[in-house]
């Protein structure tokens, strides 16, 4: 048993492959602290952007709801015995990058609200989809405590994702449809 263990360290120190779950649970923590943190540098510069005074609003909390997912998520690596660590997420800065052209491309409006809407739930799906794994993952592994915490970061995407549909379906969608004939 004691060679096994050595042989996959010594595995995964080469090749660096996930080969468990443990793996997969500590790389996907890894990579939503990274994109936590992504969004916590970024949010600010959609709450300048943003015009409706309901979509700022909404980001700003945003804003301290991921501070807390972050305090949450460093609770988590403790919880299992982890240093905070973070790891690149292609896929978050894609969506940043994705969000940072439509500003530049919009003027300051609707649409460009419409616009910052879209970047930030999928932002958001992203983050329920990983949060969702990651919650299955901790299950399995019997980390009660990471699970609890990780449902509560889960939960907060479901309502922040929740509050944006709201906000596009009663005033920024249907203000940007019109938008081009107010030209």
């Amino acid at each position: 048993m004691e060679t096994s263990i050595k042989k996959q360290e010594a595995r995964k120190g080469v090749t660096n492959e996930a080969q468990d779950l443990r793996d997969l649970f500590e790389n996907g923590l890894k990579d939503i602290y990274y994109a936590e943190k992504l969004v916590e540098k970024t949010l600010p510069k959609r709450v300048k952007n943003a015009s409706s005074p309901e979509l700022v609003n909404a980001l700003r909390n945003q804003l301290n709801e991921t501070e807390q997912n972050i305090y949450r998520l460093e609770q988590v690596f403790n919880a299992a015995g982890m240093k905070p660590t973070a790891k690149k997420c292609e896929a978050m800065e894609g969506i940043i990058k994705e969000n940072e052209k439509n500003i530049k491309e919009t003027k300051l409006g609707t649409v460009r609200d419409a616009g910052i809407i879209a970047s930030a739930q999928k932002v958001k799906h992203y983050e329920i989809a990983s949060y969702g794994t990651l919650h299955a993952y901790a299950k399995t592994l019997g980390e009660d405590k990471a699970a609890n915490l990780i449902a509560m970061n889960l939960d907060d995407q479901k309502k922040s994702d929740a509050t944006l549909t709201g906000i596009a379906m009663s005033g920024v969608n249907p203000e940007a449809a019109v938008a081009k004939n107010k030209w």
